[in-house]
This record gives structure tokens, C-alpha cells and sequence, in this order.
């Protein structure tokens, strides 16, 4: 029988019965079983499929990333993006994972001045400014690399007082900022403007504010006393960090207030605290630095920073700009997006980048920055001698009057926290050869002695001191033993002066006491530069250029100065000077 054969018939052509199939428990598990089995198959090949796509058959590979605060966000929405992206390195998983820190803790910590750094393959601190001061105390420090974003830093005050602002600083710039700040000229815009700034030791925006604001100071002719000044006076008006000072704009007072911060931190804090009256970028005339925000590759590990190499591409990707400018950070070029909007006073124009200083230019403003914040430790000696009752001529004052006057617009330039103290001097003060009195012993202007604070205690006694009409001059004795009790009470964290107040007749000790040239040699031999403690002396009158020879021989002695003070208003230039000395004591 030619043909297929019929699946019911035996090969010599006889048919059979069919059987009756059993329908049991076999019958019902073969078709389930197939099931499984095949599931089983395409879970196995879609596992195959997706892990050979996603690249994860070497295991994961993990990018450890450490920003600043303010753009962690942004680039967390970027990390998670590129990870859930799969991206294969090396036959391993790229997964990217972001935490926020200070830069000026990383940085300390980096630098072995702070404390434990936590585990990191990238650092995106917000300048490089952080990343120039390692690499100028350690030039093995890993170098800056590309920039991830940009902020300027702008100056800012209410969006309440804007335009009494302009009216009073002129020109928005920082040559206004510094004029504001200049406590030589009283007359000046300081009047009705309050300058506040970030710790330059903690915030970059604050030291980039500063080597700005300094840096066209001085291309603009401005003299390095001015300069000084005005640092001294933004030392004692600095705000920790950015929001705190964005939130103080808002409070009302005398004068009007501007600070600084990043453009984006503006941006920040005007959408998360959304106040009555926002906070509005001011773009300095002048130009201005930029946080730029440089990614750091610290890994060691090849495979790491293959993934860090991949990241930072990733960075530079349309996708990821849209991010950063959409939480108010320029993108490299200095592109904004939507949320810079004229409307809250942004500009969509980046303002005209300055040159980012040198890191030797940096390391010295922070060095004199760091000299004018040490406290003030200061014993004021002030002449009360018979000559202190003479008139000066063509004032209708005393001597004693006018410098009494020098010594309290004196005082003001010190801020609180100084530890001051008042000792007068003549002859026989304080029984037979003791030339002083202890008036106010030194310590905190803010302590309360028997109901009174320390500065209100020294003012009234300036206010009320009288000249002792037959007393002479025991200025060398009193200074010997000014001398020997600041240095035994020598504070390292402070700056140590004993500052002379008189009329400029020298030491007049008929009965005999420390002669001119002992007391010169006690100096000499007493000065530590390890332990500085200055003389800084000011003299008022016709008698002072008389003793200008000895007096300066005195300050020489302790790497002090001596000033002939011709009104009063040079009181000012003088502990001004003072304070130039401060940052280059004790080798000036």
C-alpha cells in the first residue's frame, strides 16, 4: 500500500480497537509542565537579552560622587537618569550615586586641617578656588577638571528698597560696596548703607565677592588703607552662610542693607522661602567671579574613572543642562534658562566674567583676611601728666580734652568682641613711684563690671578724666610694667598691643625711674615674634614732634609704629595703619 501511513494502522495492514484513554492526574500536569517550561525558557533568554544589554554580566561598577549642596539636586537627577541608562564600562554596570557636603568641609578635610572626608570617586565643589588652595599646599591634589555649571556672584538686597539702594551707592559695583564699607570716610555712603558678606573661609562666595570687590578697588586707584578699612568693617558684618544673609535682608533698620551670594543662590532661596519681598540680584558694573563648579576626579581605580570619564560626558548633555538651568544655575557657557526670568531682576545676559586671581593673590587675602579677624587684645595708656591741662592752640580744646576725644572715636573702630582695658599715667598715681592707675583692667567690651558693659565703663572714664596740673611724665615706668603684663598675659589667638595716648613730651621723672635707654633695651629684650606684643603710640600736640625720635625707637622696639596726629579725625588713618600691620606683624 503505497502512501503516508495512517497513524491507526500496523505495518501488515491489520486494524486495531482504539483505546480508551485514562484522563487522570498525568494528563492534567503535561500541558502545565509544558507551561512552565516554557516561561522558564523565555525567562532565561529575556534575562540573557536584558543583562547583555545592560552590560551587567561583569557586575556593577559604582561611581561615588560628592557635590555641593546647592547642585546636588540637579545632579542627582542626572546620576539616576545615566544609571538607570545601563551604560557599560569595561563589561560592568555604571551606577552613579550622589551626596552633598560643604566644599569648605571636603576641602578642609582634603587638606588634613579638618576632619574625616567620606568615600568619594568625583568631588564637585562650587569653585575652584577650594580646589587651587589644596593644590597650592599640595600640588599632588587632583586638578580641577572640566566645569559642570555656573553661578555669578552678584551683589543682592530687597526687592523693597532697590531703588533707595541706587540712590545712595550710585553706580551698582563693587568700588561702591567698598565705599560703603570704608570706615575713613564717615561721611560716605556707609551713612544709610549696610554692607554685609559670607565668611570667606567658608563660603567661595563670599572670597570670590572679596577678591573681586578688591581686585577693581585697587585697578580703580583706591589706596591700600581704604582697603583695609573697608575689610576691617566687612569683618565684623559677615553672616555664616548665604541663606541666613538672604533672610536678614528683609529685617528693617537704620540703613539700608546689600550683601552678596551666587545668582543661583538667589534664585534658590526666593522659590523655597518665597518672601513678601524677594531678594534681587544686583550684577556688579565691574564684571564679576563665577562659582563655576568643577568636576574633580579623585578615583584611583581605572574602571572607576572610566565611569567618571562617562558621567562627565553625560554632564555636558543637552539633557543635563536643562536640569542645572532649570534650578537656576548657567550652564558652562553662561546660557540661563526659564527660571533666571527678568521678572525677580535676574538678567538673561551672563554678566562680564573677571579674571579668577592667581592662587598666591588668593592665599594672601585669605592670609590678611585671617590677620584683621584675630581679636583685639589692647591696654590703652593714656597720659594725664600736668602738661595734658594746656590748650591747643586754635582747637579751644586742652590736650587733655583732645585726646580723651582721639581715644573714644578710637574705640569705636573695634568691634565687640576686642578685649580693651584703660590705665592712666602721670607720677606718684598710685602712691610714692607707682606712676599709673589701673582705671579699667583689660578684658571682653561686652562684660559687665558692677552693672556697667566694659565699653560704656571706658568711655565715661575717658569722658571725665582730668589732667593732674602738678603731676610729671613716668611714662617709661608705666610702659615697663604695661609691657610685662601683656606679654604674661599673652593670648595667641588675639592681636596684643599697648597702645600710648599722649601729648608727645616723653618721659619727665624727676625722681628717677626706667631711663630712656633701659627702657629700650627691657623692650628689645621682652619682644618675642612668636609672641608679639606691639606698642602702637599716638601723639597730639605742639610738644610731639619733640619726642617723635624716642617715640618711634619705642614702637621700633616691638614692631609698632608711633603717629603724630595733627586733628582728630586722623585717628582713623592711624589704627587703620595699625591694622595694615596686623597682616604683615611680625615681619613688617
Amino acid at each position: 500500500m503505497s502512501g503516508r501511513h495512517r497513524t491507526d494502522e500496523l505495518d501488515d495492514g491489520y486494524n486495531l480497537p482504539p483505546r480508551r484513554r485514562r484522563r487522570g492526574r498525568a494528563a492534567v500536569l503535561a500541558p502545565l509542565a509544558g507551561s512552565v517550561a516554557l516561561a522558564v525558557l523565555l525567562g532565561v533568554a529575556a534575562f540573557v537579552i536584558i543583562n547583555r544589554d545592560r552590560g551587567c554580566m561583569g557586575g556593577e561598577i559604582p561611581l561615588r560622587v560628592t557635590a555641593s549642596p546647592d547642585i546636588q539636586p540637579a545632579v542627582s537627577r542626572i546620576a539616576e537618569r545615566f544609571t538607570k541608562a545601563a551604560h557599560e564600562i569595561d563589561g560592568g554596570c555604571a551606577v552613579v550615586t550622589v551626596t552633598g557636603d560643604a566644599s569648605a568641609t571636603v576641602a578642609a578635610g582634603l587638606g588634613g586641617t579638618g576632619g574625616k572626608v567620606g568615600a568619594m570617586d568625583v568631588w564637585i565643589p562650587d569653585s575652584s578656588l577650594w580646589v587651587t588652595g589644596l593644590r597650592a599646599k599640595n600640588p599632588q591634589a587632583p586638578a580641577p577638571g572640566p566645569s559642570v555649571a555656573r553661578s555669578p556672584i552678584v551683589m543682592v538686597t530687597s526687592g523693597s528698597v532697590v531703588q533707595d539702594l541706587r540712590k545712595n551707592l550710585g553706580r551698582v559695583g563693587w568700588s561702591g560696596m567698598i565705599a560703603a564699607a570704608n570706615v575713613t570716610d564717615p561721611g560716605g555712603p556707609g551713612r544709610r548703607v549696610r554692607v554685609l558678606t559670607l565668611d570667606p573661609s567658608l563660603n567661595a562666595a563670599g572670597l570670590g565677592a572679596l577678591l573681586a570687590a578688591s581686585g577693581t578697588a585697587t585697578a580703580s586707584g583706591v589706596g591700600q588703607q581704604e582697603l583695609v578699612g573697608a575689610l576691617k568693617t566687612l569683618s565684623g558684618s559677615t553672616v555664616r552662610d548665604q541663606e541666613a544673609l538672604l533672610a536678614s535682608l528683609g529685617v528693617k533698620g537704620r540703613r539700608i542693607p546689600v550683601g552678596v551670594a551666587s545668582e543661583q543662590g538667589v534664585w534658590a532661596f526666593n522659590n523655597a522661602k518665597k518672601p513678601q519681598a524677594p531678594a534681587v540680584p544686583l550684577y556688579p558694573a565691574e564684571g564679576t567671579i563665577d562659582l563655576d563648579y568643577p568636576l574633580v576626579v579623585t578615583a584611583k581605580d581605572s574602571r572607576v574613572r572610566a565611569v567618571a570619564e562617562a558621567f562627565q560626558k553625560d554632564l555636558a548633555g543637552e539633557a543635563a543642562a536643562k536640569d542645572l538651568r532649570d534650578r537656576g544655575f548657567r550652564t558652562p557657557d553662561g546660557q540661563g534658562g526659564e527660571a533666571l526670568s527678568a521678572s525677580g531682576g535676574f538678567q538673561a545676559k551672563a554678566p562680564r566674567t573677571l579674571r579668577t586671581p592667581d592662587a598666591a593673590t588668593v592665599a594672601k587675602l585669605s592670609q590678611s583676611w585671617s590677620r584683621l579677624n584675630l581679636g583685639t587684645r589692647l591696654l590703652t595708656l593714656l597720659d594725664v601728666s600736668g602738661t595734658m591741662a594746656l590748650p591747643v592752640p586754635g582747637t579751644g580744646l586742652t590736650r587733655m580734652q583732645a585726646i580723651t576725644r582721639i581715644a573714644t572715636e578710637g574705640i569705636k573702630l573695634f568691634p565687640v568682641k576686642s578685649e580693651i582695658g584703660l590705665w592712666e599715667f602721670s607720677t606718684h598715681l598710685e602712691g610714692q613711684g607707682v606712676d599709673y592707675r589701673r582705671t579699667v583692667p583689660v578684658g571682653p567690651l561686652t562684660e559687665n563690671l558692677d552693672g556697667v558693659l566694659r565699653r560704656d565703663l571706658i568711655n565715661r572714664k575717658l569722658a571725665t578724666t582730668k589732667a593732674v596740673e602738678t603731676g610729671d611724665t613716668g611714662l617709661n615706668d608705666t610702659l615697663a610694667a604695661a609691657y610685662e603684663q601683656m606679654n604674661k598675659e599673652y593670648q595667641g589667638d588675639k592681636i596684643n598691643t599697648v597702645l600710648i595716648l599722649t601729648d608727645g613730651a616723653g618721659n619727665d621723672d624727676p625722681d628717677g625711674g626706667v631711663s630712656n635707654a633701659e627702657i629700650l633695651r627691657r623692650l628689645k629684650e621682652a619682644y618675642d615674634p612668636e609672641r608679639p606684643v606691639s606698642v602702637l603710640i599716638i601723639a597730639f600736640g605742639p610738644d610731639a614732634p619733640k619726642g617723635k625720635r624716642q617715640m618711634d625707637a619705642l614702637a621700633r622696639a616691638t614692631g609698632g609704629d608711633a603717629y603724630i596726629a595733627k586733628d582728630i579725625g586722623q585717628v582713623r588713618t592711624f589704627f587703620l595703619e595699625g591694622m595694615k600691620r596686623r597682616i604683615c606683624a611680625p615681619h613688617c
